[in-house]
């Protein structure tokens, strides 16, 4: 039966879609907030994109079934640290379950009042939560820009499920 027979949309199965979406290079991006305890919460995304620019405004992607889900969908802030090349264990740290994810002998270099960012990251942006939008096994996370923060610097990609750096020259038209 096909979509127009059935009236029920077809879904590629889960496998093919996470081979095809593996071909789409991505920047590694560490997203922090904090509970109503204090607590801080992070995890390691590569679904993270620019919306806006006026206002400026990003989106997260946060899996359903992450550690500290609840925190981000009731939080009010959250901070966005895009990743160096050389910080791949801080990525594979943050995106691991039950993790020690803030050692105490990392300084905290976040704007007061903000959760922590990652130290030494390319970027830092500190967001308010703009919006929420729940998105199938997702929680789309919408950031108000607040602040922004950035070096020189490689960024660390996502392809093919594994992490890599930029070693080629820019592509001329």
């Amino acid at each position: 039966m096909t979509e127009q027979t059935t009236g029920v949309p077809r879904s590629v199965p889960t496998e093919a879609f996470r081979a095809a979406m593996a071909c789409h290079a991505a920047g590694v991006a560490v997203v922090t907030t904090r509970d109503a305890t204090g607590r801080p919460w992070g995890l390691t995304v590569t679904s993270f994109s620019s919306v806006s620019l006026e206002p400026p405004l990003v989106v997260a992607c946060v899996a359903r079934r992450a550690g500290g889900y609840r925190a981000f969908a009731d939080c009010t802030r959250f901070v966005v640290s895009l990743l160096d090349e050389e910080q791949e264990e801080v990525a594979a740290r943050f995106a691991r379950s039950g993790a020690d994810k803030f050692p105490p002998h990392e300084h905290d270099t976040s704007t007061p009042g903000m959760p922590p960012a990652v130290p030494g990251a390319l970027c830092r942006l500190d967001c308010r939560v703009h919006a929420r939008h729940p998105a199938g096994d997702h929680l789309l996370l919408v950031g108000r820009v607040t602040e922004a923060h950035h070096r020189e610097g490689t960024p660390l990609i996502h392809h093919r499920r594994t992490f890599h750096t930029l070693h080629s020259d820019p592509v001329r038209s």
